[in-house]
């Protein structure tokens, strides 16, 4: 497997923040997914990982659906052609731009990260049709003014956006500081923009996750924190939650149930409506 070529032709203060000797989330979710961009050490932990919860493949690639399930609807039955992408990760099929600008492509996209191994590999993010545009911001989540004073240069604001947050605020630790940095975004949108969000989540019914999350905040960067499905819900407190609500995220508007129900998996994520 390619060791992680493209960071090279990075510039050096984005490769002197890259981190190859400690196994990294980003890199992790990377190899999960079947893509390139990992090191030894992140495949020894996902595979460690993986032994304790053998399913966790499955929630990532859930995940990763649910972001196209979720863009498709916004873009094509709600007419939303602006995105907020923040926590974006490692480039990979299916990007939000590409999502959006295959059905709307004057679709306009921010995307927002602060892994330099992210940064090294923005260019794959900018690859915007003609029509459309596409940003991104080398900031944290934290940096809530400075992301919306950068993403207005690239989106009106005053008009509704999409608000990309799809496994970040796990790296929240306290709950009143993940709730409120959610809560000012949306503040600072227009009425009808919408919060996409997934959580890693704990459940009584999935203990093998918890072992899992364990190990990983024992050896990997960053941490992250757990929260129930309930404490899932809460970040749509004040907004209209679409159908089907917060849910596994395998279980989000599923194109094929024809075999029924999916499998519920221990991301969960909802999208839901300013008024």
């Amino acid at each position: 497997m390619t060791e992680n070529p493209a960071h090279l032709d990075a510039p050096e203060h984005v490769r002197s923040r890259i981190n190859t000797s400690q196994p990294h989330t980003a890199r992790i979710w990377n190899y999960w997914l079947g893509g390139k961009d990992n090191y030894e050490v992140d495949r020894e932990v996902g595979d460690q990982i993986r032994q304790l919860h053998p399913g966790i493949g499955d929630y990532a690639r859930a995940d990763r659906l649910f972001l196209g399930r979720a863009v498709r609807h916004l873009v094509a039955d709600r007419g939303i052609r602006q995105f907020l992408d923040i926590g974006t990760g490692l480039p990979t099929a299916d990007n939000t731009h590409e999502v959006a600008q295959r059905i709307a492509p004057e679709s306009r996209i921010v995307y927002v990260d602060n892994d330099p191994l992210v940064l090294a590999h923005a260019r794959a993010l900018l690859t915007s049709t003609p029509e459309g545009r596409t940003d991104y911001l080398d900031a944290d989540l934290r940096d809530v003014d400075s992301i919306l004073e950068h993403a207005s240069k690239t989106l009106d604001l005053s008009r509704p956006v999409a608000l990309m947050l799809l496994g970040v605020v796990i790296f929240i630790e306290e709950d009143d500081k993940a709730y409120g940095l959610v809560r000012r975004l949306m503040e600072k949108l227009a009425p009808g923009s919408f919060l996409v969000l997934s959580h890693t989540v704990t459940h009584p019914e999935m203990p093998d996750v918890d072992q899992a999350v364990a190990f990983w905040n024992e050896h990997g960067t960053p941490k992250l924190t757990q929260r129930t499905p309930e404490q899932t819900a809460r970040f749509f407190d004040g907004l209209e939650v679409l159908e089907p609500g917060v849910v596994s995220c395998s279980r989000w508007r599923p194109e094929d149930a024809t075999d029924g129900e999916p499998a519920e998996v221990a991301m969960f994520g909802g999208v839901g409506r300013k008024a």
